[in-house]
């Protein structure tokens, strides 16, 4: 998906809402564990009553990981049916890969090509040659680990290196990188008073920002300091939206919390 093309969903929506479909079987309602695929039947229904109010899913793999073949399966099932129901939805493969160049050609092939994702994030860490490979794919993007919103944050990223905190190298290395129009950047909630200083060095990239609502990040700190003319944010709640009940009106209850935030998101647009 072009970038264009997500800038249109948000302001048709009025909405930059991202969901994260982090799927844990022991948090789901009872009745869904007696179906042959419950973690799709899970992410169907939130899927099905929320779609109209989000502009991205981002499932966490490692929650598909966690239960082998079966979740792998559960999470091709889920992208399928979100890229053959809504094909507007911008879709995250929340997979963190970086690896040396050959592997993580193969971790892009695996998320572009297979599953059809519109992107994935990226860990930074080794540099160049592992990040380049994904940005060679017309139209799919990398979501590289900017600032991140745990409180580990603080045992690197900020760190300086030369007089400048590790974060702010990483962001202004990865402009020079071929394909730097393909990337996106994974910047916490939590780390709000850093946008500022963010986007002086990405003034146009889209954030993706998790931390909004269970981690205590602030919606209106966020657009405050990172908000651009085309939105540039993508505000991401897993916990808070998905798990909003156990009952039976689960995907009700979740529909009702992610149109809180949309609310909340058109009041800042207008």
């Amino acid at each position: 998906m072009t970038t264009e093309k997500l800038v249109e969903q948000i302001r048709k929506k009025k909405s930059f809402l991202c969901i994260g479909l982090d799927v844990d079987l022991n948090k789901i309602p009872q009745h869904l564990l007696e179906t042959e695929d419950p973690i799709f039947e899970f992410n169907k229904a939130i899927i099905d009553t929320t779609h109209h109010l989000a502009v991205a899913y981002k499932p966490n793999t490692a929650f598909y990981e966690a239960y082998g073949l079966k979740g792998w399966r559960s999470l091709a099932r889920t992208i399928e049916y979100i890229n053959e129901k809504h094909p507007e939805i911008f879709t995250i493969a929340d997979a963190k890969r970086g690896d040396i160049g050959n592997t993580s050609t193969m971790y892009a092939k695996a998320f572009f090509e297979d599953l059809n994702f519109d992107s994935v994030t990226v860990a930074p860490y080794m540099g160049k040659d592992s990040v380049e490979p994904f940005l060679e794919f017309e139209n799919r993007h990398a979501i590289l680990l900017a600032l991140t919103s745990n409180q580990g944050a603080f045992d690197f990223q900020t760190k300086k290196v030369e007089e400048i905190a590790l974060y702010k190298q990483v962001l202004r290395t990865s402009t020079t990188w071929k394909n730097s129009q393909n990337l996106m950047y994974v910047v916490g909630a939590t780390k709000a008073e850093f946008l500022g200083e963010i986007r002086e060095i990405i003034p146009e990239s889209f954030l993706l920002v998790p931390g909004v609502g269970a981690q205590g990040g602030s919606l209106e700190e966020v657009c405050k300091y990172g908000m651009t003319d085309n939105i540039g944010l993508l505000i991401n709640s897993s916990r808070g939206i998905i798990y909003a009940s156990k009952d039976a009106d689960f995907a009700q209850a979740a529909a009702r919390k992610a149109e809180a935030l949309q609310q909340q998101m058109e009041a800042v647009m207008s």
